[in-house]
């Protein structure tokens, strides 16, 4: 692999000496819903059977006719199907034994909680459809959502779906800058938001970057606010354009249809950092998304009828959108969300809600692993965990001392744990462990899915042997797939289907051992994963150089043992203008207020001159070597290779750049 990185190459060094499989243990092996290993052949042996028999597990107004049409990169799933969403996370439960059952618990950061039955979701989910009818939204309409972790996000969301309008939602920490920009792409009709959201006993403005940010959203006609916070978030309603959530929701009915979808009518846009230009519009058809997330849902998670699931993530990035809300909810599941922070009002808070609720499934990020190992084991020793039985991982690679101490102290020896990989465009767990049938590697995400089929390839486009790195690939279509970027088909080719023709590129680095299990070793192009979110190097660049005082600006991820990747900033400013560290916490409040507060630089070196090749392209791979003081790599493209050599003995003599 040319161009893996000094960081890569370690990782995959250090994996290589992994050595330790965990079985599933007996009891657990004879109750999962997977206990025979042939699922992989029988899946392999005929793919499209394989997902017809899944597909049943779906409610159909209408059979298909074709299960999938592939003609790479384009596949339609189901053709011909008719199919709704909410229908199949919603209705069909709520008219069945589980009206009762609990769909949503949620707790608020302040330590408030409801409980929504699937029931209960029915009738809320359907006022809502309601409410947008009612503000002119029409099947095909898209809807922008950027509201905290609250249930009436949820029902927003599954309303949308029922009536056959795309949501785009929209990250809660990213700036009203970022929000328009969402916003105008998607040419949005309506906007739903809060007037606020509780993170770490602070609010979070909403309704105040949605102001800024509509003052360019031409496209937006009204805006519905949640009023979440109350007085204390200060916000003004604009006559005629701002509306309350509550208040609409009283004069609606409570009866509302859902529309019939084809199975490949667009279910929701969900915006991702590309390496260059602006954020993608990932787009995620209707059956073959729903289909994919409640498999894999139901397999990998080993889900029961009474478990209590919790997948921490945000539902405003994809882990959320398919495993807090799709997948869980059309499998019956009850599904658990938090509001807050996991340090607020202590550092016990996870641990706390799973001992209050019982949560038997816990979904949660290498990340936040590592942050618990940093605080300390007395924290989960606190709480009774036992009703804990499969944990997972998602976001990043994981690395295998989290993994071993996720394994002790969160399942305390007795939890499977899956650590999954998969991504935004391919909407569900690609490659992961089934907990009943696979013995598990700390920091390897073991094997595709049953129906998957992946490779890793060498710049050729030839498979590596056992234990060497490569691009992975994926070589056959899958049913969640997205289907092409938003208004942008050339883009969606030329990104992720033209470096090795007819195969899937995911831009990810990985080896494959010689039990054939999968090591991912992150990203290998110039997209970020800081803490699981994925930032694209450029859009930080492009927001500090739209600052007066920088001339240029280069920016890589650094490897860091909490967030997987920190942000870096090489920056050259203009003349005239001194380096200071008050300019410095400017610089990192420009990017926050421009971005979000997630894409604020931890580092920022001041430099006179950075690398370039003679063709005048920034040697990003050089700035990481610097800022994870390594051993330089090759040199001899650079048009001033003494650039990067004074760069480096200043970085190293003062620990930064000057």
């Amino acid at each position: 692999m040319a161009d893996r990185t000094a960081a890569q190459q370690e990782r995959l060094d250090a994996l290589l000496q992994e050595k330790r499989t965990f079985q599933p243990s007996e009891e657990f092996r004879r109750q999962a819903n997977v206990s025979d290993p042939s699922i992989y052949d029988r899946a392999r042996r005929d793919l499209e059977g394989f997902w017809a028999e899944e597909a049943k597990r779906l409610d159909w107004f209408e059979p298909y006719r074709r299960v999938l049409e592939w003609q790479a990169p384009w596949a339609k799933w189901f053709v011909g199907g008719k199919i709704n969403a909410a229908y199949n996370c919603v209705d069909r439960h709520a008219a069945s034994h589980r009206r009762n059952k609990a769909a949503l618990i949620w707790e608020g950061e302040p330590g408030d909680s409801r409980v929504l039955t699937f029931g209960m979701l029915q009738r809320e989910v359907n006022r809502f459809a309601n409410v947008l009818k009612s503000l002119g939204v029409k099947k095909g309409d898209r809807v922008a959502i950027y509201m905290g972790m609250t249930p009436e996000l949820v029902v927003a969301m599954l309303a949308c779906a029922k009536i056959g309008a795309p949501h785009s939602i929209v990250f809660g920490g990213f700036s009203a800058e970022a929000l328009a920009e969402r916003i105008n792409d998607a040419a949005a009709k309506v906007l739903v938001t809060g007037d606020g959201a509780w993170r770490r006993g602070n609010i979070v403005p909403l309704k105040k970057n949605a102001d800024a940010a509509l003052e360019s959203t031409p496209s937006i006609e009204k805006v519905v606010v949640l009023e979440r916070i109350g007085k204390a978030a200060n916000i003004a309603m604009w006559p005629g354009r701002d509306l309350w959530w509550h208040e609409l929701m009283d004069q609606a009915s409570d009866h509302c249809a859902a529309e019939p979808m084809d199975s490949e009518d667009m279910l929701y846009i969900l915006y991702t950092s590309g390496t260059t230009g602006k954020p993608k519009g990932v787009v995620h058809t209707t059956a073959g998304y729903l289909l994919g997330t409640a498999a894999t849902h139901f397999y990998v998670f080993d889900v029961k009828e009474h478990d209590v699931y919790w997948c921490t993530a945000d539902i405003g990035w994809v882990t959320g959108h398919s495993y807090i809300v799709y997948g869980p909810l059309a499998n019956g599941t009850t599904s658990l969300i938090y509001e807050g922070s996991p340090d607020y009002p202590d550092r016990g808070r996870f641990w706390d809600i799973c001992d209050k609720y019982g949560v038997n499934i816990l979904y949660t990020a290498p990340t936040a692993i590592r942050t618990f190992m940093r605080w300390g084991t007395e924290w989960p020793a606190k709480h009774d965990l036992s009703a804990l039985r499969v944990l997972g991982t998602v976001g990043e690679p994981i690395n295998p001392e989290a993994w071993m101490w996720y394994h002790e102290h969160i399942g305390r020896g007795r939890c499977p744990i899956v650590d999954t990989w998969w991504q935004t465009e391919t909407g569900m767990i690609l490659i992961t462990p089934l907990p009943g049938i696979t013995a598990t590697k700390p920091g390897s995400a073991t094997r595709p899915f049953p129906g998957v089929e992946a490779e890793v390839l060498d710049e050729n486009g030839r498979p590596v042997g056992p234990g060497a790195g490569g691009y992975l690939c994926l070589t056959k279509p899958w049913p969640a797939m997205f289907r092409t970027i938003y208004r942008d088909p050339d883009r969606y080719v030329r990104q992720y289907w033209s470096r090795y023709e007819g195969k899937y590129f995911t831009g990810d680095g990985a080896k494959v051992d010689e039990d054939g299990y999968f090591w991912l070793l992150g990203r290998v192009d110039d997209v970020m994963n800081v803490s699981g979110h994925r930032i694209s190097t450029y859009e930080v660049e492009s927001a500090l150089v739209d600052h007066p005082a920088v001339a240029e600006a280069a920016v890589i991820g650094r490897a860091h043992d909490i967030k997987g990747q920190a942000i870096a900033a090489f920056v050259t400013l203009k003349d005239g203008t001194a380096a200071t560290d008050a300019l410095k916490d400017e610089l990192k409040q420009h990017v926050a207020r421009k971005i979000g507060a997630l894409a604020r630089p931890d580092d920022i070196f001041f430099t006179a001159e950075l690398p370039k090749t003679r063709s005048a392209k920034i040697m990003r791979r050089l700035l990481r070597d610097i800022a994870e003081r390594r051993v330089l790599g090759d040199t001899t493209t650079l048009a001033d290779p003494m650039v990067v050599a004074k760069l480096k003995r200043q970085y190293e003599e003062t620990g930064q750049a000057e």
